[in-house]
């Protein structure tokens, strides 16, 4: 519990977006970003290490407000930095942080002229809105993003997959706002981007996001928010984990595959999928939501073997 204040603190402090400065978080250099920088900070992120990126996050929240200054190149990696800060405050669960860092995103998204950046800041706006009762103004964003993507006869493998990803995101939105027909119109939208993206260009971008497998994995929280468990169940049945790229999608996969099993009262096997979430990713097994998931089990069947271990060890 005192790690996740200290990393909301440390995140809250990063940037008092209300008065739109930041704290002198670089001991006082002033340095910029470098195109190394992000990436490797996304590493971090990908494989689950939300403690070590906590660490170099504060440093480059100031770095990036240098680099901004400098023109579209620079406001480009910082508006990745800006998101990649609002994606950590979720896995947290701050909320306000999440959509602090989403605001600079944006702003830097467009100074840097770039859709694909605005789509990115768009898909970090989505979360907090949503979970703050804002689902309409998410969809409004997120389709003004893609709509920005779609702009030319042949679309470059980088944008067809920022393109397929906002779409998903829009989904996923729609569902928990409960549109079923906007979230299939996203979902069928996104299936057909990346099939047009592996048809024109073989393969999904380094660095990239959308895929077969990854279309998979939002249909099961997709139909899991819709209240469809069966669909969800089936979609979820036929997810490889190895096919995700990632420790932190493969994470994903077993928590939104517990949320259905739970759903359908399925208590044991739910558990052992919270197991293979904490197997993919350990830090990814002490996020508040996922904590709540095995209080629910804990609640449901406290007698499962292993379940108050589990319970134990992921709860600091």
């Amino acid at each position: 519990m005192e790690r996740r204040r200290v990393l909301g603190a440390g995140l809250s402090a990063a940037v008092l977006w209300t008065g739109g400065t930041t704290s002198a978080l670089a001991g006082g250099r002033s340095q910029r970003l470098t195109e190394r920088d992000l990436p490797a900070a996304r590493r971090l992120f990908a494989a689950g290490k939300y403690d070590q990126l906590h660490q170099v996050l504060p440093e480059m929240v100031a770095r990036a407000r240098e680099s901004e200054r400098t023109g579209p190149v620079g406001a480009g990696r910082a508006a990745g930095v800006w998101v990649l800060a609002s994606q950590l405050a979720v896995k947290e669960g701050e909320v306000d942080t999440a959509a602090a860092f989403a605001v600079r995103a944006g702003t830097a998204a467009r100074r840097s002229g770039r859709p694909a950046l605005l789509a990115a800041a768009a898909r970090a706006a989505a979360t907090p809105l949503r979970r703050t009762g804002r689902a309409d103004t998410a969809l409004q964003l997120l389709e003004e993003a893609h709509d920005a993507l779609d702009t030319a006869p042949r679309l470059s493998a980088a944008v067809l997959d920022a393109s397929g990803m906002v779409a998903l995101t829009a989904a996923y939105t729609a569902a928990q706002a409960r549109m079923p027909s906007a979230a299939e119109q996203f979902a069928s939208l996104a299936e057909q981007t990346v099939a047009r993206l592996l048809r024109d260009h073989g393969r999904v971008p380094a660095g990239g996001e959308l895929s077969p497998a990854q279309c998979v994995l939002y249909r099961v929280g997709i139909h899991q928010k819709l209240g469809d468990v069966d669909r969800a169940l089936a979609y979820a049945a036929g997810l490889e984990p190895a096919a995700l790229p990632t420790p932190e999608r493969q994470a994903r996969a077993a928590t939104d595959t517990a949320r259905a099993l739970l759903a359908a009262g399925d208590v044991p096997t739910a558990f052992l999928q919270l197991q293979l979430v904490e197997r993919a990713a350990p830090q990814e097994a002490r996020r508040p939501s996922v904590r709540a998931l095995t209080a629910e089990v804990a609640a449901r069947r406290p007698d499962l073997p292993g379940l108050t271990a589990f319970a134990r060890r992921t709860a600091t």
